[in-house]
């Protein structure tokens, strides 16, 4: 035993620090977290996450300023990575979360009282004027805040479809904005909002029980990540997503341990969903959220060793 002991690598980590950064989006912490605690258990001394926007997100990992964001999305957030440097500036190895799905969703009541099954139907003005919130006689889209890859995307489409003469794509906080759609829904309203997975809306309005996808065609002359029509044959707009933990290049070189920490990491899309619902339903403190993760490594302990064992590993490897 004490072999064996003696044998084990000693922390890798020790005496370096690690700035974790994510979106604003107060739900995107419990993802980061775990992260944060596996390079804890290296031996890296982890700062405060700190939120930025998307777009900034990339310049500060790029630069250096940050070390890691377990947020990047793609091919969402591509222009933000081509932008920045890209596979130079860049470490990218294994998805983290795989499969996201984002869209345009509207009221079940509504879509099936108009049979409204697609986002270009919104092109007739009478079933824009429904989900007029202000009274201008377009439809109002609850949508990105700016800054955000789905700004880009959104606008884009809106553009590229010819919709922008029957559809307002109402930007601020959208928290508040989402807050305000739920509660007009309520209301008996009819709502049109945009959503991504994984995110607690999508447990509070249900596609297929109390919200209705609307189909995207593909913008015209799509190629790549512009033909978003999935394996399903249906089409959302929006490519299926996967969500990667992307850290500064010249870093990761740097530190074996935690660029091989980085790729094997994986965290179903199912589990974010439900620790999101749980911050939705009041617990969203820090010490929340930290017992959150301490639960979520109890329930998966021998898979959160083997990914320390692999980046120990990968520290003590022939270089």
């Amino acid at each position: 035993m004490a072999r064996a002991e003696a044998a084990k690598p000693a922390l890798p980590g020790k005496g370096i620090t690690v700035q974790p950064v994510k979106g604003t989006v107060d739900e995107e912490i419990f993802q980061t977290e775990l992260v944060s605690r596996a390079l804890e258990k290296l031996g890296y001394k982890v700062l405060p996450v700190k939120s930025l926007e998307n777009g900034t997100q990339h310049v500060a990992v790029a630069q250096g300023d940050a070390t890691f964001t377990a947020t990047h999305w793609m091919p969402l957030h591509r222009s933000f990575y081509e932008s920045n440097g890209g596979d130079k500036a860049f470490y990218r190895a294994g998805v983290y979360s795989r499969n996201a799905v984002q869209g345009y969703l509207i009221d079940k009541a509504t879509a099936d009282k108009y049979r409204i099954t697609s986002i270009m139907q919104l092109k007739d003005p009478q079933l824009a004027a429904l989900f007029d919130t202000n009274g201008d006689g377009k439809a109002d889209l609850t949508g990105c805040n700016p800054g955000w890859g789905c700004e880009l995307a959104i606008n884009k489409h809106l553009k590229a479809l010819g919709l922008e003469a029957s559809i307002t794509h109402s930007q601020g906080n959208y928290q508040a904005l989402i807050a305000d759609t739920i509660t007009r829904f309520k209301n008996g309203k009819p709502i049109l909002y945009y959503v991504w997975t994984p995110f607690w809306v999508n447990t509070v309005l249900r596609p297929g029980k109390e919200v209705s996808w609307l189909e995207v065609p593909n913008i015209p002359g799509a190629t790549g990540d512009d033909d978003t029509r999935l394996p399903n044959g249906k089409n959302y707009g929006f490519q299926l997503n996967q969500q990667y933990i992307l850290a500064n290049k010249a870093w990761a070189a740097q530190n074996p341990a935690a660029a091989r920490l980085f790729a094997v990491m994986q965290l179903p899309i199912e589990d974010i969903n439900a620790q999101n619902m749980r911050m939705r339903q009041g617990e969203s403190s820090p010490a929340d959220v930290s017992r959150h993760v301490d639960s979520w490594i109890k329930a998966h302990q021998q898979t959160f060793d083997g990914w320390i064992d692999e980046a120990r590993a990968a520290a003590t490897a022939p270089k």
